[in-house]
């Protein structure tokens, strides 16, 4: 990567493998505007807010697009520039519905910051635009294709991170617009329900399905008793909302927020993830001794199950046959609470809040419903809560630490990493290892299974038998590996997908952030494993000894699903 020395607004900035003109302006301590400079994604160069201008031609050019070269020197900040922004933004706007106050977006909207930064108060152009339908037939996300700006962010994350293609634009000049294949609804469409082109939207064309009034309608229920379990990935980032470092654990302030706003009980999805850990690892030993079938898929990424169905149904049966440990999680609560509402007059009412907005879909499919009512009521993501912990007021970063509620409020320190990438993987390894040593446990964390690459392969020796794993990140390399695998390339015994980037700690129902922090929460996870009172979900005893008293029979009835549907499911 090229080395050398830029001259940016008179001060000489040295570089270093930077990418792009872009991030060495931003090293320089430069924010220069941008709506479709995503810096985890391919270089678009459309939005042309980033262009700077070179102070020997006078030439304007994308400071997002231009490699840096020594001696190179540039001006981020002149009259010209500063009208030409201006312009852009004049036009994007009048083009763009500006319902502001009531957008999902206002307040964290790219559009909305920069207009205000750059003094845009009127608009002198006329909006000839035809109004569009919006689009709310997904369970995941919402389009308004009347605020999109085109900046491609959206087209890029799909095609990009998980190889669907189903956003794309269509039609060109003043008509250009951003739409699935044939102007389909989303539900009409092979969506996985992922969610991350609502994370990367800039303005509020692309939001997540918002459900916060059925929240507050069953809080506010006397008749309902809420119930609601934590993902281990939302205490890890909720808190970047207000104020709070990415990564710090605040699982402890979100049960007391949740207290105050009116809810019953709050439990840990951790209980219910060594269930899952505890139950998979033993269906995989099982699959040693048989045989296969190989590899064996981890189950706990509804938008992984749901890209199968979709494009390898074939594959099913290669699924782990355990529930995700929020549906675990709800078969539990189900029957733990049948007695109770019976005997109170009230209905438990089941609210999961989680990282991810494939979890929405999850939990609205059959196989997941019981007397015609989902076992989740209701899945709220992490940027939903903070939308309703600040509606009520309350300031998460000065509330006082309550424990989640026992029995279903303690977790091992296995279940906690399932928020990260490979930490599925990690949690049944350390299940099926006969040294339950601490040295072992250190072994199979520089093994591999932790890490940033898209494809992380290790092999491991379980009493004389050499395994192979593979830890996924996002759908598009997901179907690399599926590739090799049935050329013949490759073999897995074991192989964990997760669709997000990062893992759920990356899920589009997270509050925004790019690389630096998704591994913060990551590694604020891992952190919480080591803090731990114990590592491995067979020493939590309440879990084992509920598996013991429900025994084999009601746990593979309740807590195991099987995928049969394939296309008919979508």
């Amino acid at each position: 990567m090229a080395k050398g020395i830029m001259i940016i607004d008179g001060q000489r900035v040295p570089f270093d493998g930077e990418k792009n003109v872009l991030a060495v302006i931003r090293k320089a301590g430069i924010e220069i505007p941008t709506f479709c400079y995503y810096s985890e994604l391919s270089t678009y160069g459309a939005c042309r807010m980033c262009m700077v201008e070179d102070t020997r031609t006078g030439k304007l050019d994308a400071s997002c697009s231009m490699e840096p070269r020594d001696g190179m020197s540039i001006r981020t900040n002149t009259a010209r520039l500063l009208k030409h922004r201006r312009m852009i933004l004049e036009l994007l706007l009048s083009s763009h519905d500006c319902e502001c106050t009531t957008c999902a977006k206002s307040g964290n909207c790219q559009l909305q910051s920069l207009a205000q930064q750059f003094g845009v108060h009127r608009i002198r152009f006329k909006d000839t635009r035809p109004r569009r339908e919006k689009d709310n037939t997904s369970l995941a996300i919402f389009r308004d294709p009347n605020k999109c700006i085109l900046c491609g962010d959206c087209v890029r994350v799909c095609e990009e991170k998980q190889g669907q293609g189903i956003l794309n634009f269509a039609h060109r000049g003043s008509e250009l617009q951003v739409m699935p294949a044939f102007d389909k609804k989303i539900d009409q469409t092979k969506c996985v329900s992922c969610g991350q082109c609502a994370a990367v939207c800039t303005t509020g064309a692309i939001t997540i399905n918002n459900q916060i009034g059925e929240a507050w309608a069953a809080i506010h229920d006397p008749n309902k008793r809420v119930v609601v379990q934590i993902a281990p990935a939302v205490r890890v980032a909720i808190g970047e909302n207000f104020g709070i470092p990415a990564g710090t654990n605040v699982l402890d302030k979100m049960v007391t927020a949740l207290k105050l706003m009116g809810v019953d009980e709050v439990y840990d999805t951790n209980f219910s993830a060594d269930m899952t850990t505890i139950l998979e690892a033993t269906e995989f030993q099982e699959r040693l001794k048989a045989g296969g079938p190989f590899p064996m898929f981890t189950s706990c990424c509804p938008a992984w199950i749901k890209y199968l169905e979709l494009n390898d149904p074939k594959y099913l049966h290669n699924i782990s046959s355990c529930k995700s440990p929020m549906e675990m999680f709800a078969a539990v609560l189900r029957d733990q609470y049948a007695a109770k509402d019976a005997e109170d007059g009230r209905t438990t009412y089941h609210i999961a809040i989680m990282p991810c907005t494939a979890k929405k879909m999850e939990a609205a499919r059959e196989e997941f419903t019981h007397d015609g009512r989902h076992d989740v009521d209701l899945v709220l993501t992490t940027r939903e809560l903070v939308d309703m912990i600040r509606e009520t007021g309350i300031q998460l970063n000065e509330l006082e630490l309550e424990s989640p509620d026992l029995p279903f409020g303690l977790g091992s320190g296995a279940a906690v990493i399932y928020g990260v990438t490979g930490g599925v993987a990690e949690a049944v390894i350390r299940h099926c290892l006969p040294d339950k040593s601490k040295n072992t446990l250190r072994a199979v964390r520089v093994s591999g299974v932790r890490g940033d690459g898209d494809i992380r392969e290790l092999t491991l020796d379980v009493e004389g038998t050499e395994l192979k794993l593979a830890v996924v990140n996002g759908l598009v390399h997901a179907k690399e590996l599926i590739a090799d695998i049935e050329a013949g390339k490759k073999f897995f015994h074991l192989v964990e997908v997760m669709t997000c980037q990062g893992g759920c700690v990356g899920g589009a129902g997270q509050p925004y952030g790019l690389s630096a922090a998704k591994k913060a929460r990551g590694e604020g996870l891992y952190s919480a494993d080591n803090a731990a009172m114990f590592k491995r979900a067979e020493k939590n005893p309440i879990v084992t000894k509920m598996l013991s008293d429900y025994g084999g029979e009601w746990c593979h009835e309740h807590l195991h699903v099987h995928y049969e549907k394939g296309q008919e499911n979508a």
